[in-house]
């Protein structure tokens, strides 16, 4: 009997999150202030210090957590190993310094406050990480990635996820009678996952992935692509590693394959709305009864937290290097606490390393810091901005000028001649069969069906110059046809017409540069012909372009009217006259030419 409750009270949160989401997110939008705030002010709004409405906090934000890991997957999936190494510098030494000279401050302040030496010691290093979501959410909405500041905070983000390891094998070290020391056990144990799932994702998944692929149902697809993230973070967390750092190496490992696509258009919608989620559980973890009864405290470590770090991160900004005022929109990005906090703080308290008072305190502080990064960031545009594109080691995956839907022998053709003049081009085929064999040759195809537009999105439709309509089959090829025309109306289309049926439909669309199969290799045959009963080449070949451009423009004349079969059989006997005519008055003029 209690089970339906339980059901009855999963659908009743749901609804209220959903809700409050929907609400609150267009509001925050329209008066400027972005969705992350949207978030957050329905979580005050609905948590225990507001309607209470949702009193469990801390089990959301735990389940909510995946929606930072399979954040990190997408990116992981965008930066190819060649381009992780590239970063090898601003991540361990840009990242390593910012965690370094942003925690000494804090914990000298901690320690001279009163907290014992262990304690003040990993107060500064928790403090001095800062919050993945937030940052990359709100640079991501901003369309700062790209920037100089962006790439940077990124670095140094992915470097304080590995600082994560060390930082939880340091709190039963640093805790009061503690005595394990080294464990080489667990040390052999991590390793050894890391290097299952390196290999594994090298060897198994592309294979294991083909296979699901074959079914050609796309939701047994998005359960394997959310099984792979999943998976490979709580087998990092077995481990004691963190879950979002295990997702992005699982992305990073499937940069490079041909599902890359299909995989980020899979987990994309759960992203969103997890991230959504998780950022109304931290609004919700708001105790607005501490912020109450101790606002000048909470004020205070809110204030010199985010000062400390802004400074360190606006000057290392400079020792990087970064040009104009990206070194303060790297230091607004990263100057608030980070959700690791929730974890770290957690752990020491259940170690006796810190009192459940002092955790407390600094939780809501770390939240509060986290609700003003959105603030911070939309004073930052307020102020005089100057950056510029980041270099080649700090870009995002490349995107071509030209995207293939179907890639059989026609979209093959198309793409070797592209080859040939080194056009880059992104080609996408639902058949993972045909993907594999294309593979082998050399050619690199994405797995996907090019009509959802979760896929040409993640293709990067956005800044494609030419879509090349490859797809035989009357109803995917119209199918992906809208798809296109609804994400990209002034996109130029180059299709494939299967007959003079496909053809009109593909018109109706507004596609004017309609290529059908047979017509072109019917004509050369034709020209071959006629070669061949005498006529000279000139000849032969004047014929065919002529029937083929009298032909283009009978398609295009008669379209409109192409649902009349009487108008069709109509304008067939006139054509067909014409050409007759035209050819006949060329022979009498040639009769002539050799009389005279």
């Amino acid at each position: 009997m209690a089970t339906p409750v339980v059901a009855d009270s999963m659908l009743l949160d749901a609804v209220i999150y959903l809700g409050a989401a929907v609400v609150a997110v267009p509001v925050a939008r329209f008066l400027g202030l972005g969705a992350v705030i949207g978030y957050l002010a329905a979580g005050v709004v609905i948590g225990p210090w507001g309607l209470g409405l949702i009193s469990e906090v801390e089990s959301t934000l735990h389940f909510a957590e995946i929606g930072v890991v399979l954040l990190l997957f997408i990116i992981g999936l965008e930066l190819q190993p060649s381009r992780l190494w590239a970063l090898r510098k601003p991540i361990f030494g840009l990242g390593s310094a910012q965690i370094l000279l942003s925690a000494i401050p804090i914990g000298g302040v901690a320690f001279a406050l009163g907290q014992p030496l262990a304690t003040a010691v990993l107060i500064g290093l928790v403090l001095a990480l800062s919050s993945t979501a937030f940052a990359l959410q709100t640079l991501a909405e901003k369309g700062q990635l790209t920037a100089h500041h962006g790439r940077a905070a990124f670095a140094i983000l992915l470097m304080q996820d590995l600082a994560v390891i060390p930082l939880l094998a340091m709190i039963p070290l640093l805790a009061p009678g503690a005595g394990n020391g080294f464990e080489p056990m667990a040390l052999a144990k991590t390793l050894g996952v890391i290097a299952l799932v390196i290999i594994g994702g090298r060897t198994l998944l592309r294979p294991v992935m083909r296979a699901v692929a074959s079914a050609h149902t796309n939701e047994i697809f998005t359960a394997m692509a959310l099984l792979v993230v999943v998976g490979t973070a709580l087998l990092m967390q077995w481990v004691g590693l963190s879950m979002a750092l295990g997702a992005f190496l699982a992305g990073v490992l499937l940069a490079d394959s041909e599902y890359r696509h299909a995989l980020e258009a899979d987990i994309e919608p759960f992203k969103g709305l997890l991230l959504g989620l998780f950022f109304i559980a931290v609004g919700m973890g708001v105790n607005l009864g501490l912020l109450a009864s101790a606002p000048l405290q909470v004020a205070g470590i809110v204030v010199g937290l985010m000062a400390v770090k802004f400074a360190v991160l606006w000057v290392l900004g400079r020792w990087h290097g970064l040009p104009g005022t990206a070194p303060r929109g790297l230091a607004v990005a990263l100057s608030q606490g980070g959700e690791f906090a929730f974890v770290l703080f957690g752990v020491a308290v259940g170690d006796g390393l810190m009192p459940a008072d002092v955790s407390e305190l600094l939780i809501v502080a770390v939240t509060v810091s986290m609700a003003i990064t959105p603030l911070l960031f939309l004073l930052h545009e307020r102020l005089p901005t100057i950056d510029t594109p980041a270099p080649q080691a700090f870009d995002t995956p490349e995107h071509h000028r030209v995207i293939i839907a179907g890639f059989g022998r026609f979209g093959q053709i198309v793409a070797r001649v592209l080859q040939a003049r080194k056009e880059p081009f992104t080609a996408l085929e639902l058949d993972p069969q045909q993907v594999d064999f294309v593979r082998r040759f050399g050619n690199k195809t994405f797995f996907g069906d090019a009509s959802r537009p979760e896929l040409l999105r993640a293709a990067q439709i956005e800044h494609a110059d030419l879509f090349v309509l490859a797809i035989q089959e009357d109803a995917q090829s119209l199918a992906v046809a809208r798809a296109v025309r609804e994400l990209a109306p002034d996109l130029r289309i180059i299709a494939r017409a299967r007959n003079r049926a496909h053809a009109y439909k593909l018109m109706e669309l507004g596609i004017r540069d309609v290529v059908r199969d047979t017509l072109w290799s019917s004509a050369h045959a034709a020209e071959t012909a006629l070669a061949g009963l005498g006529y000279t080449a000139a000849q032969a070949r004047d014929t065919v372009e002529r029937f083929v451009e009298l032909d283009e423009t009978r398609l295009f004349d008669s379209f409109g009217k192409h649902d009349n079969l009487e108008a069709m059989i109509d304008m067939a006997r006139a054509s067909a006259s014409e050409l007759e005519a035209m050819f006949e008055q060329d022979n009498a003029e040639t009769s002539r030419e050799r009389k005279s």
